[in-house]
């Protein structure tokens, strides 16, 4: 079995005003290492799933574009192995 090369599969969704998915995007390929990276939504309502080693990177500049909630962040190393995520 493979492993996986990034860990995190790191979800949720950011409610606010003024958001823009094209920056929010940009800013987490510039700055943060991983792959899989969609970012979906309108100026109020932006759902971001990312694989990532450090999700809370992800967290951390999402906390300050607003209030974030349905936040999902599952171990796919484990899932490969047949565990809980």
């Amino acid at each position: 079995m493979d492993p996986v090369e990034f860990i995190f599969d790191t979800q949720l969704l950011i409610e606010g005003e003024g958001l823009d998915e094209d920056a929010i995007s940009d800013y987490i390929t510039a700055t943060i290492e991983g792959d899989s990276l969609i970012v979906a939504g309108d100026d109020e309502l932006i759902k971001i799933h990312f694989h990532t080693n450090t999700p809370w990177l992800v967290l951390e500049y999402c906390a300050g574009l607003g209030e974030l909630h349905d936040i999902v962040i599952e171990n796919m190393d484990r899932q490969a192995r047949g565990l809980d995520g």
